[in-house]
């Protein structure tokens, strides 16, 4: 199973970008999938998750100006991102809980991250 994320960028304070991961390989079911992002001299922290079902989590210092969202039959989780801050500023990476096929038990991938710069 891999995972492959999509989407980032330079963009200006107030902008938007959206950011694409695709997950591929031997895939029979994936549950949670989630946004994080590590800012230079941070500690990784989790930005969104969804579930299968649909329902979302946000972190607080996004809520209300960040959208996840996925389209199951592609594999894919989108994380939209307006109003756009410096503080923003991160590599943002995608995690999945997958259920490979043969397998009883989910694992957790990971994508390479993909770099997100707001300037101001």
């Amino acid at each position: 199973v891999q995972l492959q994320a999509f989407g980032g960028g330079l963009v200006q304070a107030g902008g938007f970008l959206r950011l694409s991961c695709v997950a591929s390989g031997s895939i029979k079911n994936i549950n949670r999938m989630r946004w994080h992002r590590q800012a230079p001299g941070k500690q990784r922290e989790l930005v969104a998750d969804i579930i299968s079902g649909g329902s979302t989590n946000y972190a607080n210092s996004v809520k209300g100006r960040f959208t996840i969202s996925r389209d199951i039959a592609k594999n894919t989780v989108y994380l939209q991102m307006n109003s756009l801050r410096p503080e923003d500023t991160a590599v943002y990476y995608c995690n999945a809980d997958v259920t490979s096929y043969g397998s009883l038990w989910p694992g957790v991938y990971w994508g390479q991250g993909t770099l997100v710069t707001v300037s101001s």
